[in-house]
């Protein structure tokens, strides 16, 4: 168990550079659809294909007492539906700006996420966390940037801010209520509740918004999409995720997901046929260093 513990922060790692996939290969070919029906659909198809994880762990609703409810419905709130349709949002704009501005903004995530740590989870980081966190996020902004200022010209480009700053405070928050909802279930059945929750309130939003009907003219290669989306970086990436994050702190957590935007960068560039520039390739040299040295630094958690 302990030395497994050891390795727990790489499948945060790992989970957070599939959703870079998403983020850049994915998600965007849904463009056409209206994002609330692109989260919906997505959530539903992944509960569906999660029910033997149900069967199989049902003996483990009855652990749940309403605080544990209520961590998991503010996890499908905040992650299932603010911060996935949020980052949609802001993805679908990946035509109209740079990709950097979705990207920059990412990189606070981490301040949302240790506050947040430090207040419900009553973690409290050492000041050598705070150190190589700072980095972490410092190498980030340099494998974006180099020395360069970040380019904020477009005509969409306050739209894609302001919905990459709702994902930053979604996916912040997610991180810490998924930490406090997986305290009396095992990762997998908390990876089936995160799912069915968030299908479960999305279906309310569809429903306002008016949204139902665009789900029969989903077509073929965008259900394809949906199918890659719930067997790679849907289902899969979120029990990696949350096998690591029971064994870390959140705000342990929070940086590894660095290697999201991190992913995101790189497939960029791959894509656009163009290479990290010298100081970029420092930039990526300081995430992962750092990225390795917050994973090594002991949490004081004292519980509430």
């Amino acid at each position: 168990m302990i030395k497994m513990n050891r390795i727990a922060p790489l499948f945060v790692i790992v989970a957070a550079a599939i959703w870079g996939i998403d983020g850049i290969i994915l998600r965007p070919a849904l463009y056409g659809l209206p994002v609330p029906v692109v989260v919906f659909v997505e959530s539903v198809l992944i509960t569906i294909l999660l029910i033997p994880v149900l069967i199989r762990h049902r003996s483990e609703l009855s652990a749940l007492k309403r605080n544990d409810w209520l961590a998991f419905i503010s996890v499908a709130v905040f992650g299932g539906v603010i911060g996935t349709m949020s980052i949609t949002r802001a993805l679908f704009f990946v035509n109209y700006v740079n990709l950097s501005v979705v990207v920059l903004i990412q990189k606070l995530q981490p301040v949302i996420a240790i506050m947040l740590a430090a207040i419900m989870l009553k973690e409290k980081p050492s000041k050598r966390f705070f150190l190589w966190a700072g980095l972490a996020v410092a190498g980030a902004y340099l494998m974006t940037f180099g020395f360069h200022s970040p380019d904020f010209a477009g005509e969409k480009t306050l739209e894609a801010v302001m919905f990459s700053l709702l994902a930053v405070i979604g996916f912040g928050s997610s991180t810490v209520f998924s930490k406090r909802a997986l305290r009396n279930v095992s990762y997998e059945m908390g990876t089936y509740l995160r799912f069915a929750l968030t299908a479960l309130v999305m279906f309310f939003v569809i429903l306002i918004t008016q949204n139902i009907p665009h789900i029969f003219s989903i077509n073929s290669t965008q259900a394809h999409i949906f199918f890659l989306i719930a067997v790679t970086t849907g289902g899969p990436a979120i029990f990696l995720y949350y096998y690591g994050l029971k064994r870390i702190s959140a705000s342990v957590a929070t940086i590894c997901e660095l290697a999201f935007p991190l992913t995101a960068v790189i497939l960029e560039y791959i894509i656009r046929k163009n290479l990290l520039d010298p100081i970029q390739i420092v930039g990526v040299a300081i995430l992962l260093y750092s990225i390795f040295r917050v994973t090594r630094v002991k949490m004081v958690t004292v519980s509430p």
